[in-house]
């Protein structure tokens, strides 16, 4: 109807389909449609409730019933719904070998691409694995691909002991969406590991992460359905939620437990890194210290908060700048958003200090002082921005460096700082298309081995260095140097 071809879902009972319930709901309305012809005739009234009901996900195999409102995991005796999905996968995979025959002859004809794929001796050197997309899931495969390639990171998690969350005859069966298992079979650890490992592999077919969406969907409530979310938002969640289940040891019942009780915290949109210390601190981890001076009396207050990213405002003399190729007037830079985040401003009326002086809210003006930096450097760029109506985004093209980000000058006892010890190499990008939080599509560049590939759902491809550093970044991550002669600097 719509010529969607986000999250396909055929109709079980008669072959047709529809985009996804959470697309344009014409699956819905297929379903809907259906019960009101032969609603007259008593005879088939209980026959007709159960005709048009279930519709399986063409991409992740998961199977909705709309009577149940829900995602089911039962199948029939014969087993009917396994051998649709058998059938669908046959038809993927099948699909998929004549598309590779024609990528490998464009492969051959790109002298690029050639040369890359020649560093290893074959055209096999292409390694990466994409995320299949189950409905407006881009901003998540943006950020585990991302994270894919911070190594440290990446490693832990790899290494990390498997857990088993079922047994019996449910042990090694694959499960689907539902909100009817226990929360004592949901690791997100797990689930998280089990994606990372499958990433970098050299597989041929793109990896579907349906089980770390079920797992999302279970302990991360806002991220419920297939609408498109802020990728931004996503990490922060996925990481205090990783931070929080670590704590909890290696069993899936303690890590849910740990979950529930801490709810609350995910709510606040507050990185919560308090507590004991995991991987998550460990690496994204870094100290602000927040100065606030009164401007009546010249009390100072500090105070030091923990960071897993900074979210820097893009100043707005460049916000209406949309090209890298700009005529009139200077480019944005990283340095420059870096600069308004730490410079010394002045708090508006909406913002006056408490001071404890003087008894009463006073004018004063705050800085930021970074005092501890992390190893890997996450930096937000603010792109969206709320107005009276609607969220709008800031399109500004801002130039990042990909080597030598030196961070010294933002410290707040840079003399204590070794000269490579603030210096920052980048390994990954997010970028937003479109022009909306709540539309668009997200894809990522990442640097694996010297190489820089670009991750867009199922799609991998090589790049290169000057196509990087033309992106509209939304999310960067900086990977710290470890000291070498003669570095680069910004």
């Amino acid at each position: 109807v719509c010529r969607s071809n986000k999250s396909p879902w055929v109709c079980l009972t008669c072959s047709s389909v529809h985009c996804g319930r959470y697309v344009n709901g014409h699956a819905k309305k297929h379903y809907e449609d259906a019960q009101i012809p032969m609603t007259n005739h008593k005879k088939t009234e209980k026959q007709e409730k159960v005709q048009h009901t279930v519709c399986m996900d063409c991409s992740s195999y998961s199977t909705y019933c709309y009577r149940c409102d829900d995602f089911v995991v039962n199948d029939t005796k014969l087993g009917l719904v396994q051998k649709v999905r058998e059938h669908l996968q046959n038809l993927e995979n099948s699909t998929f070998t004549s598309d590779r025959h024609r990528k490998r002859k464009l492969l051959e004809n790109s002298s690029l691409n050639s040369k890359l794929l020649k560093v290893n001796g074959s055209t096999t050197a292409l390694c990466a694995t994409g995320l299949r997309n189950l409905g407006n899931t881009c901003f998540m495969n943006a950020i585990l691909q991302s994270l894919s390639n911070i190594q440290q990171f990446c490693c832990y998690f790899k290494e990390l002991p498997a857990v088993e969350l079922r047994n019996g005859k449910t042990a090694g069966r694959r499960t689907y969406h539902t909100r009817s298992q226990g929360d004592n079979n949901v690791s997100l650890v797990e689930e998280f590991r089990k994606t990372l490992c499958a990433l970098w592999q050299g597989s041929q077919t793109a990896f579907s992460p349906e089980s770390l969406f079920y797992v999302v969907w279970k302990i991360m409530p806002n991220f419920r359905g297939y609408q498109q979310q802020d990728a931004h938002e996503f990490m922060r969640y996925l990481l205090d939620h990783l931070h929080l289940e670590l704590q909890g040891g290696f069993n899936g019942v303690s890590r849910s437990v740990i979950l529930q009780e801490n709810s609350n915290l995910s709510a606040s949109n507050k990185c919560c890194i308090n507590g004991a210390s995991t991987v998550v601190t460990a690496i994204f981890g870094g100290i602000l210290q927040n100065e606030v001076n009164c401007l009546i009396c010249g009390t100072e207050s500090r105070k030091f908060d923990p960071f897993l990213d900074l979210s820097l405002d893009i100043p707005s003399q460049f916000r209406n700048k949309r090209t890298k190729n700009q005529e009139s007037g200077p480019m944005c830079t990283l340095r420059d958003c870096l600069r308004s985040f730490t410079d010394l401003e002045e708090l508006d009326e909406t913002e006056l200090y408490m001071c404890h002086k003087c008894k009463k809210k006073q004018k004063s003006t705050k800085k930021f002082w970074i005092q501890k930096l992390p190893k890997v450097l996450c930096l937000h760029l603010k792109r969206f921005h709320w107005t009276a109506y609607l969220r709008n985004k800031v399109d500004t093209y801002v130039e990042f460096p990909l080597r030598g980000l030196d961070m010294k000058c933002y410290l707040l006892e840079p003399e204590n700082s070794g000269p490579e010890s603030c210096l920052y190499d980048l390994v990954a990008v997010v970028v937003h298309h479109g022009s909306g939080v709540g539309s668009g599509h997200y894809t990522a560049y990442a640097a694996h081995e010297g190489r820089w590939f670009h991750f867009n759902d199922s799609t991998v491809t090589l790049t290169d260095e000057e196509t990087v550093g033309k992106a509209k970044a939304y999310i960067l991550f900086y990977v710290e140097r470890h000291a070498k002669p003669g570095a680069e600097k910004l």
